[in-house]
This record gives structure tokens, C-alpha cells and sequence, in this order.
């Protein structure tokens, strides 16, 4: 069994860094069909047959996402996750995956499932999501998992449970149909992007190098459900002022003058921000002043630029006297909108508006584990709930069209791969079964 290393990423994420995306949607990830009746390279057979086998599955889904909630899995407690990975690998079983568990040092790990008879050589495409919230033990005793008005209430209902359960009903419904996704679908559940994904990083790193594409189900933006189809890359720096030769007074000066600094490096027509949230010491307690700054940047371009930016503004024209220390750095890179990352979006519109689902897509403020797959693989992220309240009390999914995104799910994970022929209810037509 394979044991994780707790390891704090701190680097930096470039664009040199990164693996060529473009080159891996050569040939067209969802080409046209000849058939002109096909929708991303799906047969109307197909669509009608998933469709309609989701929504029928549509009690048994909430039945799965009340249990799965009311499991309790706050990101820092590893012992309360436990339970809920065995639920879901027991669930994956079901659907003919055999599941994995990595355990952790400081975390629960993470549950990796694969099929239990997998194509040699073939494709794979990974499903990717986490089982952590932000939610404390003890929670539902005043926050219920409450079913009323076509909603499901509850902590980690939105964020992102209704999104590990749209694993298990997409996979089981292809199964129980006898449909062959053209692509080994692969699922990676784990236990801390709450608080970082530091253990769980190089999991989600390995999987996505070999997947050919890459699906999120995070919850959807704002109350229309829109699809993430870009993210903001998210850092976290800490500032430490020393004082040497100095007393704290002129260490206190000189924060305010770097906050000052620091906030010169605002582009809103970028979308760059950068905030100091956190200012401390140096008191009886504190030997050092510290600011905690939050950056949030649209490219990876700009992702180098304030970086160097901000160092050179902290460390430019520091009082004598005073040593200045820089922790941490863009953990998350963007998730910017690639080739393949917009054919994946395209087929995507095109399945949702055969199934009755027009959907919209934005950019999120905020970052997810999509961010790292990205840099490797074509993905699609906020494939999960549609509702609203993540993080927040009022917590809600909406039943029909989270079910309706299943739906959406499941036919992602048939559409080809790589040039082959429209799927049609036997299977795609070239299927290698080796």
C-alpha cells in the first residue's frame, strides 16, 4: 500500500513549466461526426438511453447524497473520512471500479478507483474531486441534512458531495446500459483540497499526465450552474519583519509602507488582486511582523510577473536594521482557457442542449485541484451541483438539475477520444477491448 509524504508545495508554477496542452487535443477531442443527426460525436440513441436511465435513478441519487452527507469530513479530523471513502469505494464497486486507498500522514489520503478489466494501452480519462469540507464535527446537529422544495440541504451537500455522487450514478448508469465509455475512466477522491492539497498533489499530478482529459465535478458557479471553464491561480505569501538593529515601532512603519506597496500591484482590468488580510506583531509574543497576502492572478504570464513584482517591492527599500523574509508563493497556477480545455467546454454546450440544458460558462475566482490537472490535461470543472452556499450555512443543492448534470457527466465520459467514430448503443465502432 502506498504511503504519501506530507511535502508543502511553495514553488512557483510557470508557463514554461508546463506540459503542451494543444498538442494533446491533436486530433479534435470530440471531432464531428459524419452522421449529422450526432451531437459531439454521440449518437441521439445514446443521449436518449443515458438520459433518461440518470433520471430515473434521480431518488436513488439523493438517497446516496443524504447518506454521503451525513457523514461528517472535516478536512483536519482523518478519522471522520474514513467511513465516507468506504462508502464511495463500496458505491465504485458497484459501477465495476476496484478502489485504492493512499493513505495519508497528516490526512485521511485520498480513494483511487480504476475498472476492474482496463484496455492495455488505451485511453484514459480521470475523474477528479474531494470528499473534504469545511465543515466541523458537530455541524449537523444545527445544519441537517433536510430535503424540502426540490433542494437538499446540508454541509458539503453543494461543495462537493452531490459531485462525488455524480461519479458513482454516471458509471453505474453506463454500466447497467452496457455502454463502453471509449476512454478507461479513472477516479481520484481525496481528503485535503480544503487546505491546500499538499498531500494530495502528486496523485492528482501522476493521474492527469496520463489522462487524455480531465473532469472536475466542483460545483457549479453561482445559482444558474455555470461551468468553470477557467480559474483564477490563488497564492499565499507571508511576510516576516525582523527587527535587528531597530526597535518595533519602525518595523510597525515599515509594514504599513510595504501594505502600501503591495497594493500598487492591484490590475483589476487583469484581474490581478492582491490583498494583505492578516497584520501582526511585533508584540510580547510576536518576535516578527507578519503580513498574510492573498494573490490572485488570470495567467500564468502574470502569475511569474507578481511574483517578482512582489518581492522586489517588499525587499526594494526595507529600512536598515530590518531583516525581510518571503514564504510561500502561487500554489495554485491558473487554469487558463486552452485548446483542449475549450473543445472540452464546446462538447460540453453541445450534449447540454441536446439533454435540455443550456448551459453558460465563466471564470472562478477561487481555485480547485483543476488548476494542477490543466497544466497537464485537458479539464472541465464545476461539472458537480448546481445550488449555491459553499462554505456558508444556507448550503443547498438543487435535486433536478444536479441530476440533470449527472446526465451531462455521464455522456462526457462516451463522447471520443482521438478522432474515433460517433458512439452508438453498442459501443464506439472501433472499440479495441484488448
Amino acid at each position: 500500500m502506498l504511503r504519501i509524504k506530507c511535502c508543502m508545495h511553495r514553488s512557483i508554477v510557470f508557463e514554461s513549466d508546463r506540459k503542451s496542452v494543444v498538442s494533446s487535443s491533436d486530433p479534435d477531442l470530440f471531432p464531428s461526426s459524419s452522421a449529422e443527426s450526432s451531437v459531439a460525436g454521440l449518437s441521439p440513441d445514446v443521449i436518449e438511453r443515458v438520459t433518461t436511465a440518470v433520471e430515473a435513478r434521480k431518488e436513488t441519487y439523493v438517497e446516496f447524497l443524504e447518506r454521503l452527507a451525513r457523514i461528517e469530513t472535516p478536512s483536519t479530523d482523518p478519522e471522520t473520512i474514513l467511513p465516507a471513502f468506504d462508502l464511495l469505494a463500496s458505491a465504485l464497486a458497484e459501477a465495476g471500479l476496484t478502489s485504492v486507498h493512499f493513505p495519508g500522514v497528516e490526512t485521511a489520503g485520498s480513494l483511487y478507483a480504476r475498472p476492474d478489466v482496463r484496455r492495455r494501452g488505451g485511453s484514459v480519462q480521470l475523474l477528479l474531486g474531494h470528499v473534504d469540507t469545511v465543515w466541523s464535527t458537530g455541524t449537523l446537529q444545527h445544519m441537517p441534512v433536510v430535503r424540502q422544495n426540490g433542494m437538499l440541504r446540508g454541509p458539503g451537500v453543494f461543495d462537493m458531495k452531490a459531485g462525488l455522487t455524480s461519479f458513482v450514478f454516471a458509471l453505474r448508469t453506463l454500466r447497467d446500459l452496457g455502454l463502453t465509455p471509449p476512454a478507461d475512466p479513472v477516479v481520484l477522491i481525496t481528503s485535503d483540497e480544503e487546505i491546500g492539497s499538499h498531500e494530495s498533489r502528486r496523485h492528482i499530478d501522476r493521474l492527469a499526465r496520463c489522462a487524455d482529459r480531465v473532469f472536475v465535478t466542483e460545483p457549479g458557479l453561482g445559482l444558474q450552474g455555470k461551468i468553470k471553464t477557467a480559474r483564477k491561480g490563488t497564492g499565499e505569501y507571508v511576510i516576516l519583519l525582523y527587527p535587528e538593529e531597530v526597535d518595533a515601532s519602525e518595523v510597525v512603519a515599515e509594514m504599513m509602507e510595504i501594505v502600501q506597496r503591495l497594493h500598487g500591484l492591484n490590475d483589476p482590468d487583469r484581474g490581478i488582486t492582491v490583498n494583505v488580510g492578516t497584520i501582526t506583531g511585533p508584540n510580547a509574543s510576536e518576535e516578527a511582523g507578519r503580513l498574510g497576502v492573498d494573490v490572485r492572478v488570470v495567467t500564468h504570464e502574470d502569475a511569474h510577473r507578481i511574483d517578482t513584482r512582489l518581492r522586489e517591492q517588499v525587499c526594494g527599500d526595507v529600512r536598515d536594521g530590518i531583516r525581510v523574509e518571503i514564504r510561500g508563493g502561487v500554489e495554485r497556477p491558473p487554469m487558463e482557457r486552452t485548446p483542449g480545455n475549450r473543445k472540452l467546454w464546446h462538447a460540453a454546450q453541445a450534449i447540454g442542449a441536446a439533454i435540455g440544458d443550456t448551459l453558460e460558462e465563466d471564470r472562478a475566482g477561487g481555485a480547485s485541484d483543476g488548476n494542477f490537472t490543466s497544466i497537464h490535461a485537458p479539464t472541465l470543472d464545476g461539472l458537480g451541483a448546481v445550488g449555491d452556499g459553499a462554505h456558508a450555512e444556507h448550503e443547498f443543492a438543487k435535486i433536478d438539475a444536479t441530476v440533470r448534470r449527472c446526465a451531462l457527466l455521464a455522456l462526457l465520459l462516451m463522447a471520443p477520444v482521438h478522432g474515433a467514430r460517433p458512439v452508438t448503443a453498442n459501443g464506439p465502432e472501433t472499440e479495441n477491448h484488448e
